[in-house]
């Protein structure tokens, strides 16, 4: 009974052995139910008394921001506010996390195989063991540096993963800079607006009374009639713009919007004039087409194109499997070392190696279309900054041309060389200029930004964009 007794320690000794390998290192799942209502509630309650959001702009801004809360908010402490809540930088880094993970996943080795295959002999000899277990274990060994290539191309995935979280916060910060741009722009046009309908409207007044004195003739009134029923709809749609800039803005933040309600918003000089020379010399757009957060992403993409290409291209080469075992076979114990390796006869990865070489391929000319649109946005950009600020110049020009006629015929009315008509002509006539002066003003912030964001200059804010100032703010104040 020897035998028996020596071939049960061994299935006992086995079977404890895997129990405690399979139940050490485990992982256990942890439920993090998601719900709607809280998330809701949760979002509904941001502002910009958050402690985190505080502590996050001290830490960013140089030298800390010395009054807390400010007095208005300007374009870049919005920036701050922005990079802080948005959504979209939240995907990005959760992305960027899940790519992360990806590199352990790549550097896993591959598990042995223990089999254990009991033997029972019915008809076993007189004092023989019926009993003849074996035991095997496939050791796999990879070959031809195939984990290291799997290495490489988590790790240049997860550098792109992360140069998308830059991207991602250059797009939240050319969001916030058009809504603050048109939010200005809008409450200013509706006030011009405003003064060419009561100019059109005195107008009108004035063309009715000269139509029932009989000095002109319904025909004569009509073109004016028109021109303030536009002017009219011109004006709710500019106030409709301005009634809708506070929502929009809360969105480009992250916000609600009655997180906004009573703040302070400074709209104005969020461009100088000496940015264009910043924005537009040699070494800026050589660096743009070499160091912007996307360019660099597709290149990291490109490499990881590489690495998947050498990887198919490695398992031409087939791995080896070791396969040691024992077999107590009837009272006799007996030792064996197996191995086996696949004949690449049938199949030599030819198909997966064909797709690797087009998908590198593809990702190459996803680089060369990427660079190419940035040289389009940069192009682009300069067009409408010259033609922007050429029509600039020439309502200033046209305002200056109109004001003087304006002044001339105020002074002509009070010397009595001109009637309330023409002096009312002239107001409408200033306002009109001075509408076509602002709109050349949007034009040339609009593309100045359009600039800003082909050239991608680093902003001071960017060096904290790669972790979640929010995730640390809850953990330190639950």
């Amino acid at each position: 009974m020897k035998p028996l007794r020596s071939a049960a320690r061994v299935r006992l000794f086995l079977a404890v052995a895997c129990g405690v390998l399979l139940a050490s290192g485990c992982a256990h799942y942890q439920s993090k139910p998601l719900s709607a209502i809280e998330s809701a509630t949760a979002y509904e309650a941001r502002g910009l008394d958050d402690p985190g959001l505080r502590d996050f702009i001290q830490q960013t801004v140089a030298g800390g921001a010395t009054n807390w809360p400010p007095a208005a908010w300007n374009f870049e402490m919005l920036t701050l506010v922005a990079l802080y809540y948005h959504p979209s930088l939240e995907v990005a880094r959760a992305q960027w996390g899940v790519a992360s993970a990806g590199i352990k996943t790549a550097g896993g080795r591959p598990n042995p195989i223990l089999s254990v295959v009991p033997g029972y002999s019915a008809n076993p000899s007189a004092g023989v063991s019926p009993w003849f277990p074996s035991v095997t274990l496939d050791v796999p060994i990879e070959t031809a540096h195939k984990r290291k290539h799997r290495v490489s191309r988590a790790n240049e995935l997860t550098e792109a993963s992360r140069l998308n979280v830059y991207s991602t916060a250059w797009q939240v910060r050319g969001l916030l800079r058009a809504t603050l741009i048109e939010r200005s722009f809008a409450q200013q046009r509706f006030d011009l607006l405003e003064k060419q309908t009561q100019a059109q409207r005195s107008l009108v007044a004035l063309l009715e009374q000269r139509l029932t004195a009989g000095t002109i003739a319904e025909p004569e009134l009509a073109p004016a009639r028109v021109v303030l029923l536009k002017t009219l709809a011109d004006l709710e749609n500019a106030r409709s713009q301005v009634a809708t800039s506070g929502s929009t803005l809360a969105q480009a933040l992250g916000l609600p919007l009655k997180a906004l309600d009573g703040v302070a918003i400074e709209t104005t000089g969020i461009f100088a004039e000496d940015d264009f020379q910043r924005f537009s010399s040699v070494e800026t757009r050589t660096t743009a087409l070499q160091r912007r957060p996307d360019i660099l992403a597709a290149l990291s993409d490109y490499a990881a194109a590489e690495s998947a290409l050498q990887l198919e291209i490695a398992k031409q080469y087939p791995d080896v499997h070791l396969s040691p075992g024992y077999q107590f076979d009837q009272g006799e114990h007996k030792w064996s070392l197996g191995l086996s390796i696949e004949l690449p006869v049938l199949n030599r990865n030819q198909g997966p190696i064909a797709e690797a070489l087009a998908k590198r391929t593809e990702s190459s000319a996803r680089f060369l279309a990427l660079q190419a649109k940035v040289i389009g946005e940069i192009d682009r950009a300069l067009q409408l900054y010259a033609a922007s600020q050429d029509q600039l110049r020439n309502s200033r020009t046209v305002l200056a041309t109109q004001e003087k006629q304006a002044a001339a015929l105020e002074a002509a009315f009070q010397a009595g060389g001109a009637d309330q008509f023409e002096v009312t002509s002239g107001r409408l006539e200033t306002s009109i200029a001075l509408l076509a002066k602002l709109d050349a003003q949007f034009k040339v912030q609009q593309s100045l930004g359009q600039l800003e964001d082909a050239v991608q200059i680093p902003f001071d804010a960017l060096r904290n964009v790669e972790k979640n100032p929010r995730a640390q703010s809850i953990s330190e104040n639950p």
